[in-house]
């Protein structure tokens, strides 16, 4: 497999502009070019932005996705660093899924309160300039 960058970003489904980012910060090794100097990749590079493409999806940082990368390269080693950024990646979604729950009960509180009336009586608009009338501390 001799891909052109197009190409790969075709099979992997990442912009062309973000493998090359990739490649600028490490995460995908510098490819060899062609004798027109035209980046080429092969089914190692189609792989690893693959994984790369769905540990962003799944939200990993790009950190934590180096370090991923890096394990694989020791496949008889123990996962338990593996396990560890997942687990420390799950506690921060929850986290986020909390707060975005207690935002949305925030919301939810202030559209029911409000009386459909004039802006200078709208509840909205009230708890919106007064924070201590918030239940929740954002």
């Amino acid at each position: 497999m001799n891909l052109a960058i197009g190409e790969l970003s075709r099979r992997t489904e990442v912009k062309v502009p973000t493998i090359r980012y990739y490649e600028q910060i490490g995460l995908l090794p510098a490819a060899p070019r062609s004798e027109g100097g035209q980046r080429r990749y092969g089914p190692d590079e189609v792989k690893r932005l693959n994984f790369i493409r769905h540990a962003r999806e799944l939200g990993f940082e790009i950190d934590d996705i180096r370090h991923l990368l890096d394990l694989t390269a020791r496949p008889q080693d123990s996962c338990h660093e593996a396990d560890s950024i997942a687990r420390r990646h799950l506690a921060d979604i929850e986290r986020r899924i909390a707060e975005l729950t207690a935002l949305r009960n925030e919301l939810s509180r202030m559209v029911s309160e409000c009386g459909h009336g004039r802006i200078c009586e709208c509840r909205i608009v009230e708890v919106i300039a007064d924070h201590g009338q918030c239940r929740h501390g954002h």
